[in-house]
């Protein structure tokens, strides 16, 4: 790939090299272009390919994603999603400047800008050079024009001297900001919560910041509390932080440690106890309502009732033998010899052998025992029902 340098300050050069720097960009290749701050290295910021090109030029990962240089204001909603009142002030302010403002990035976008955990940082920048060729390209993912580690270019001769052969198009023009002064990078405020915070100071200062947007927080600031009388606290002292190593620390370079400071500092404050104590408020939890016992059982059961073998019932009392007639002896032979007295003896044998027998067979058949079916069978201590004392007495004959 040839490398070709045009000097913008001429207007012949200038338009020439901003064709040429279009058709690099169209063939997502990577072109350095200055900026109001220092030159930056430029790609198409929807060009897979082309963010990785920039990146491999840079030596730096997908950790550290660029952020996206945009040519006017209304690009903002296009491109990030959730943009606040306060934002949009500070951009309608700021904007084009050294202000770059972070959001939530439009979910249908198909970029890959690295690992930007969906967030963008968008900024509109203050150069006619930068602006015309971001009119004719549209967004353009944009870092600082130096290998990473490395002194900010503040000329295109120096960003060659770095990036050399990576870079297709140089469009030098001089300068950047002024001959003679540091470079300065772009003040970095985090849009994504509700009140913004700045996570990297820069070209604009907390206080033109807060004359826009009064809420603004400073570097290490939490937000307003009561116990402080109404003023923003400070938890670092407010000094400046640098995201990424100093020198490259433009506009241009990665917000990915501004980010990082942005994750330490939206950790909320824990509130100190009304009573001034040095521990925290315990928050109480409210009571809840409690829940209703169950009414107790009417008998408390140690086990659990199980189904078993019924045991036997006692042997019932053994009652006397109920009150039998005298038997009658009749001097004329009634019937067979013996008659009577069979009968007689049946009775008696009802009375109690029958009483007591079916009470043996009821035990036994009750405990299980074998051998009672086995009796039951055989007709061994099975007796018939006892009869009531009337059946049971033999009628007494009349009398001749």
């Amino acid at each position: 790939m040839s490398t070709t340098t045009y000097n913008c300050t001429s207007d012949d050069q200038r338009a020439e090299g901003l064709a040429h720097a279009q058709k690099a960009i169209a063939a997502k290749q990577v072109v350095v272009m200055p900026t109001d701050t220092v030159y930056g290295i430029a790609a198409d910021a929807f060009s897979p390919q082309a963010v990785a090109t920039l990146l491999a030029a840079k030596g730096r990962g997908r950790s550290m994603p660029p952020p996206v240089l945009i040519p006017r204001l209304n690009t903002m909603d296009g491109l990030a999603t959730d943009v606040s009142d306060d934002a949009r002030r500070l951009a309608e302010h700021f904007w084009p400047g050294g202000l770059t403002l972070i959001f939530h990035s439009q979910p249908s976008l198909t970029w890959d800008l690295g690992e930007t955990l969906g967030t963008v940082a968008l900024r509109m920048p203050d150069d006619k050079i930068a602006l015309d060729l971001l009119t004719i390209t549209g967004p353009l993912a944009v870092s600082s024009a130096n290998r990473t580690g490395q002194a900010a270019a503040q000329t295109a001769s120096e960003a060659r001297t770095q990036l050399a052969e990576s870079v297709e198009v140089y469009l030098e023009a001089g300068f950047r900001p002024t001959e003679g002064t540091d470079p300065l990078p772009s003040t970095i405020v985090d849009a994504t919560a509700d009140i913004l915070r700045v996570v990297r100071a820069g070209a604009i200062s907390l206080a033109q910041l807060r004359e826009v947007v009064p809420s603004v927080l400073g570097l290490g600031e939490e937000p307003v509390t009561a116990d402080h009388g109404g003023e923003a606290v400070s938890v670092d002292g407010g000094e400046a932080v640098s995201v990424d190593g100093g020198a490259d620390a433009s506009d241009e370079a990665s917000y990915d440690a501004a980010a990082a400071l942005l994750v330490d500092a939206a950790v909320p404050a824990v509130p100190e106890s009304p009573e001034g104590l040095d521990s925290p408020v315990e928050l109480q939890t409210p009571n809840a309502p409690e829940k209703p016992t169950a009414p107790e059982s009417p008998v408390e059961l140690e086990t659990p009732i199980s189904l078993e073998k019924p045991t036997a019932p006692e042997t019932p009392v053994e009652l006397e033998t109920p009150y039998a007639p005298e038997t009658v002896s009749l001097e004329s032979p009634a019937g067979p010899e013996g008659s009577v007295g069979a009968v007689a003896a049946a009775g008696g044998a009802g009375g109690a052998g029958g009483a007591g027998g079916a009470a043996d067979a009821g035990d036994d058949a009750v405990a299980g025992d074998a051998d009672a079916g086995d009796d039951a069978v055989a007709g061994d201590s099975v007796m018939p029902p006892e009869l009531p004392p009337a059946a049971r007495a033999v009628p007494r004959p009349p009398a001749a």
